[in-house]
């Protein structure tokens, strides 16, 4: 699957601005949300080919997001991956219990977000 649209979810607008950059430097369109809310929605109307998802964010966490985007028939197919400052391998196991594919720890490159990109 060849992905030209990545969804980029993270409250911290900094790191949303960086991963943003990154990943349309690269040649990527981008979608942005900043809640696992936003999230949730933008997955389902821009139907992202990926999304990169931070998992300590208020209301919603990563966490949870994944567990309904991987329920929902519309968004269950898009794979997910975290880029999360929790890098403990717990939250790994934890997290592809989830439903993500994988997880790229903060701080990070932008080798290690194309590379994982090219992945898929």
């Amino acid at each position: 699957m060849a992905i030209n649209k990545v969804l980029v979810c993270d409250d911290s607008n900094t790191e949303l601005t960086n991963i943003k950059s990154i990943v349309e430097g690269a040649g990527y369109t981008v979608v942005t949300a900043s809640s696992g809310v936003e999230a949730l929605n933008q997955a389902k109307t821009e139907k992202p080919d990926i999304i990169l998802l931070d998992i300590i964010m208020p209301d919603m966490d990563g966490f949870e997001a994944c567990r309904k985007l991987n329920q929902d028939p519309d968004t269950k197919n898009i794979p997910i991956i975290f880029v999360t400052s929790k890098n403990q391998k717990a939250d790994r196991v934890w997290g592809q219990m989830q439903g993500a594919q994988d997880l790229i720890a903060k701080p990070y490159n932008a080798d290690q977000i194309l590379d994982k990109l090219k992945e898929f």
